[in-house]
C-alpha cells in the first residue's frame, strides 16, 4: 500500500492555452512557474513547481460528453469562509456562474472553467467550527449554498 498526503497535481488538457492561463491566474490566484513554448503552461497555489499543468490540445480537440468516462471535476482547498468568498466574488465579477452546496462538512463552490471543465472550491468547516459541524448530514443529500451570505463575508466584498 502507498502512502501519500496528498495528490501532487492536475493535469488539464485545454484547447486555448492562454484563455485557460488568465482564468486560472486571474480568478483564482494560480502563479506560473514555467512555460513550455506554446504547449505548456505550469502553475502553483502551493509553491510546488506545479499544482497544476495546462497542456494545449488545439482548438479542434473533441470535447467528451457529459457522461463520458474521465474527470467529473477536481477540487481545489481554501483555508477559510472569506477565501472562499473572495474566490466567489471574483467568479460573479468576471461573469461565470457559480452554484454551490453546503455538505455538512464543508462548504463548496462549484463552477466550470473556460474548457467547461468542472472545479469546486471548498472550505472544510470542520476546521473553521469545530468537528462537530454538519456531521449528522455526512453522506446526506447536500443543501443549497446561500451565496449571497458568503458574499456578505469580508471576502466577499468588492474593494
Amino acid at each position: 500500500m502507498i502512502r501519500s498526503t496528498l495528490i501532487g497535481h492536475v493535469h488539464l488538457n485545454v484547447r486555448d492555452l492562454a484563455r485557460a492561463e488568465a482564468f486560472y491566474t486571474g480568478i483564482l490566484g494560480f502563479r506560473v512557474t514555467e512555460r513550455v513554448e506554446d504547449k505548456f503552461v505550469f502553475l502553483t497555489l502551493s509553491g510546488r513547481h506545479h499544482d497544476l499543468a495546462l497542456r494545449n490540445v488545439g482548438p479542434e480537440a473533441p470535447v467528451p460528453g457529459e457522461l463520458a468516462v474521465g474527470m467529473y471535476h477536481f477540487a481545489i482547498e481554501v483555508e477559510d469562509m472569506d477565501s472562499l468568498a473572495e474566490v466567489c466574488r471574483r467568479l460573479k465579477e468576471a461573469g461565470h456562474p457559480v452554484g454551490g452546496s453546503d455538505h455538512g462538512v464543508s462548504l463548496a463552490l462549484y463552477f466550470r472553467d473556460p474548457e467547461g471543465i468542472e472545479v469546486e472550491v471548498y472550505v472544510d468547516t470542520r476546521a473553521e467550527g469545530g468537528a462537530g459541524l454538519g456531521a449528522d448530514r455526512l453522506g446526506g443529500a447536500p443543501r443549497p449554498l446561500d451565496i449571497e451570505a458568503l458574499l456578505a463575508r469580508p471576502g466577499g466584498k468588492a474593494e
